[in-house]
């Protein structure tokens, strides 16, 4: 068959095609603005965007405007955004002229405001530190808002929560290991041992990326350590995970008890679906841990899953309780702001392009399952039945919604 043949009977596949089949074909990619304000939550110091990310954007055919000094804390200064190809805005109003707002932290009250009708927002949603009545305002503005802490990958797993949780368990080792040394007042332990000496116990509660990555941590200094769940699945994961037989037991109070009385360091990990982790170590099981031994409760963003956590912030991380050093900050990844914005940057930039090239928001809102998974609110429409239900609002189901458009 000659060429001009297969050429003209492609042409006239075209001609058969639906409208809005031939729309599809033509569609172009659609350069997006997107404006990252500063942080301002005192716990917050991670960016969702550093530099190199910010360049690769613009290199796209992507307008990206950064609020003065938004990386500061994460030691990425305004020079670097800008020699990447931002656009350095020292007005927040500015900022918010973008048609997609990408922050790290919910949306504060006077951000809220800020937003204008019909503009897509990318941040996390942590019911717990949302102003009331957010959702509300965010209707009547008919904003589009996806909660990155929901979008899902090709195997269905949360990437963002994923990279987090590697973070906080790692983090939380090392943590414990500053509060057992002399430097902060402990007794001066080291996490792990040398040949002759005992090596120190670790207990987590939980079985999660968390739990995992805290294990890792753990048995990488020499320490020794026991993981509790009650989902035996997740264990059994684990293990395969780290590669090695470590004491697992579901969460029965005897076997606790009898580990966090010889236990150096207990890791709270343990999250909850409803958003409140439970409560497994209970004050009396605290009472009988050794003197100098430190709790670090991961889990304390949900309430915590030890009865004598309370939060504490950065600026003073720990309190003691009976004898035991407790650390409860909530957004561990932030005391490594800066690993935690390339983490997260590595996660926004591939979505951002991926929203470009697929036409925009909303036309990518249609083919990507990734970007469908995070949204909550589509124009303005509740499309998460969850907070639907939560917040006595009416509730539109997203794939109908897409269906009819």
């Amino acid at each position: 068959m000659s060429d001009d043949v297969v050429k003209s009977l492609a042409q006239s596949a075209t001609k058969m095609l639906p409208q809005e089949e031939l729309q599809r074909v033509k569609k172009k990619k659609t350069n997006l603005f997107i404006g990252i304000p500063k942080e301002t939550s005192l716990q917050e110091k991670r960016v969702p965007i550093v530099p190199e990310d910010v360049e690769f954007l613009v290199n796209n055919g992507h307008e990206v405007v950064v609020e003065s000094k938004a990386g500061e804390k994460a030691n990425f200064d305004d020079h670097a955004y800008s020699e990447a190809g931002a656009k350095i805005a020292y007005d927040i109003k500015e900022v918010f002229k973008a048609d997609i707002i990408l922050k790290v932290e919910p949306l504060s009250y006077d951000e809220i405001d800020l937003m204008q009708r019909g503009q897509t927002l990318i941040s996390a949603l942590q019911l717990p530190v949302q102003p009331k009545n957010f959702l509300k305002k965010l209707i009547e503005k008919k904003i589009t808002a996806i909660a990155y802490d929901f979008i899902q990958d090709s195997t269905g797993s949360l990437p963002v929560i994923r990279a987090m949780s590697e973070i906080a368990g790692n983090t939380s080792i090392l943590i414990a290991a500053e509060y057992l040394s002399n430097v902060n007042g402990g007794k001066g332990m080291m996490m792990g041992g040398i040949s002759g000496i005992k090596p120190s116990e670790v207990v987590i509660f939980g079985a999660g990326a968390v739990a995992e990555f805290a294990a890792r941590a753990a048995l990488g200094l020499g320490a020794s350590v026991k993981v509790f769940s009650n989902n035996t699945s997740k264990l059994r994961r684990l293990q395969e995970g780290i590669g090695a037989r470590i004491f697992t037991s579901t969460l029965q109070p005897k076997v606790i008890v009898s580990a966090l009385k010889t236990a150096n360091v207990a890791i709270g990990a343990l999250r909850s679906p409803s958003g409140l982790s439970p409560v497994i170590v209970s004050e009396q099981m605290v009472q009988q841990m050794a003197e100098g031994s430190v709790i670090v409760d991961v889990s304390i963003d949900q309430g915590g899953c030890f009865e004598t956590s309370r939060v504490t912030s950065h600026a003073k991380p720990t309190f003691e309780l009976y004898g035991v050093t407790h650390y409860c900050v909530p957004n561990i990844a932030s005391r490594v702001a800066r690993t935690a914005s390339y983490a997260l940057s590595n996660i926004f930039a591939p979505v951002i392009i991926d929203l470009g090239n697929g036409g925009g928001v909303d036309d990518c809102i249609k083919r990507t399952h990734s970007i469908r998974s995070g949204i909550y609110l589509y124009k303005g429409m509740l499309t998460n039945q969850y907070l639907a239900e939560r917040f006595h609002l009416p509730f539109k189901d997203l794939d109908l919604l897409l269906a009819a458009i």
